[in-house]
């Protein structure tokens, strides 16, 4: 699903740049639970927006689903993103004026589905989120948890093969986070590969795998120990 190798990543502003990804190299199996941790400045916001076809990068090759994106067109870039991937955010990102269902709506308008594909898209995805009865209701009309889901709901709609979650629990509470992850848990159980960034060690250890990126590389703890498994 996603194959980084030597991905190079810098931030520059007048005299000054600042290397965000440095000799990064990462793959993600299709149908993968990835934990990212790392602490604040590490890369990580680097590597989602990165990932996420959100940001370039300056040197290495990164495929995503098979695809080279190296030398893609801003068009071809947003096709591909918007076809693959799904984001959720920690702050939700849900637009206050408009009611669940519509903030689900936007980004399929985006793809061109007909508004029978969008409705059907949509209530399938509050659905397996338990908000179906919900979706006219407002985010402020919500709370916390729920609020996420829409935003997980968001993210299913449009079927993606990737789901790329910023913090998807940093704003709730204990109980609404485990709940959250046991939703993300199901949804990967049936094939949709997920990364998630989280800073909860608890919630990382529900993952496949835990990854931690720092200072702009990626240290996988699992690594070594495949390796020292290797019988000479």
């Amino acid at each position: 699903m996603i194959k980084m190798q030597g991905v190079r990543k810098v931030y520059r502003s007048h005299l000054l740049a600042m290397e965000a990804l440095r000799d990064f190299h990462l793959t993600i199996e299709d149908g993968e639970f990835v934990a990212i941790m790392g602490p604040s400045g590490s890369g990580k916001t680097t590597f989602l927006n990165v990932a996420g076809l959100l940001d370039t990068f300056d040197e290495g090759t990164y495929e995503l689903a098979g695809v080279d994106v190296m030398g893609l067109k801003d068009a071809e870039m947003a096709k591909l993103r918007n076809e693959k991937i799904g984001f959720i955010f920690q702050s939700f990102n849900l637009i206050p004026d408009l009611d669940v269902f519509d903030n689900i709506d936007v980004p399929l308008r985006y793809r061109g589905m007909n508004a029978r594909e969008r409705t059907e898209r949509i209530e399938l995805a509050l659905t397996r989120v338990g908000l179906i009865a919900r979706r006219h209701n407002r985010p402020s009309q919500l709370s916390g948890g729920q609020q996420q889901r829409v935003g997980i709901a968001r993210a299913l709609a449009g079927s993606p093969q990737l789901i790329l979650a910023d913090e998807p629990t940093g704003n709730l509470d204990s109980l609404m986070a485990r709940q959250i992850m046991e939703l993300l848990q199901e949804i990967n159980s049936q094939g949709t590969t997920i990364v998630m960034v989280t800073h909860a060690t608890e919630l990382a250890a529900r993952a496949h795998r835990k990854l931690h990126i720092l200072d702009g590389r990626v240290i996988d703890p699992w690594a070594k120990k495949r390796s020292s498994e290797v019988v000479p």
